[in-house]
């Protein structure tokens, strides 16, 4: 890439994957909301250990390699039909079957702003990983920078979760953040170079905890 081509990335990659686009993210809380009632989250560390153990083990780190198969694969129409179905099958539970395809929904609407014939490729729904992946592989951006910068929006999102959920304060959720980067660094390299034999998730724990939030009687999240 030419520099402006890179600062252009940059830029697309900053609007699309901020907290101000219009995806609704801020409503879900992926299961943390049900770990923390139910005393498996109870602070800034273990916050910071739930988030990295889904980015190594879990739903986080499943969705990354959806998102590095469909950004490598965005111009073949009938493969990225495939990866999308497999990414909707592997939705462990029927609220992160809602978000993933929600968001994915939602992201597909906004991300139009920016013209490009990957719409026309992808099917009518797809979740938000496989979104993500074809349409900024659509438009060039290399895929561990998409990756990096798509797991530290989730890490944001978990974060922002945590403290409304009064398990961390502003200051600790920075510091969690930061401490982070590596990790995040790791995962998506890591990821960039894998292919759908990789996947698999080991988290029950957050499973179960995904599960149980469906019949929490007092909530703020939808998941």
């Amino acid at each position: 890439m030419t520099g402006n081509s890179e600062l252009q990335a940059l830029l697309r990659l900053t609007a699309w994957l901020s907290p101000a686009f219009p995806i609704g993210s801020f409503a879900y809380s992926g299961g943390l909301e049900r770990a923390v009632a139910d005393g498996l989250v109870t602070d800034a560390a273990s916050l910071a250990a739930w988030i990295c153990t889904l980015f190594g083990h879990g739903s986080v780190w499943n969705d990354a390699v959806l998102l590095a198969e469909s950004h490598r694969r965005q111009a073949e129409p009938a493969h990225l039909a495939e990866v999308a179905a497999l990414a909707e099958a592997l939705a462990g539970s029927r609220e992160r079957h809602q978000e993933t395809m929600l968001l994915g929904e939602a992201f597909l609407a906004a991300a139009r702003a920016w013209p490009d014939e990957v719409f026309d490729r992808l099917p009518g729904k797809a979740a938000y990983p496989i979104a993500v992946g074809a349409v900024a592989g659509a438009h060039g951006i290399r895929p561990e920078e998409v990756l990096a910068v798509f797991l530290h929006a989730y890490a944001s999102q978990a974060v922002s979760s945590g403290i409304r959920l009064g398990v961390a304060g502003q200051k600790d959720g920075v510091a969690v953040l930061a401490g982070l980067e590596a990790q995040i660094a790791k995962v998506a390299r890591r990821a960039a170079s894998s292919t759908l034999d990789d996947l698999g998730s080991a988290t029950v724990q957050a499973d179960i905890a995904s599960l149980r939030h469906e019949t929490q009687a007092t909530r703020l999240f939808r998941s």
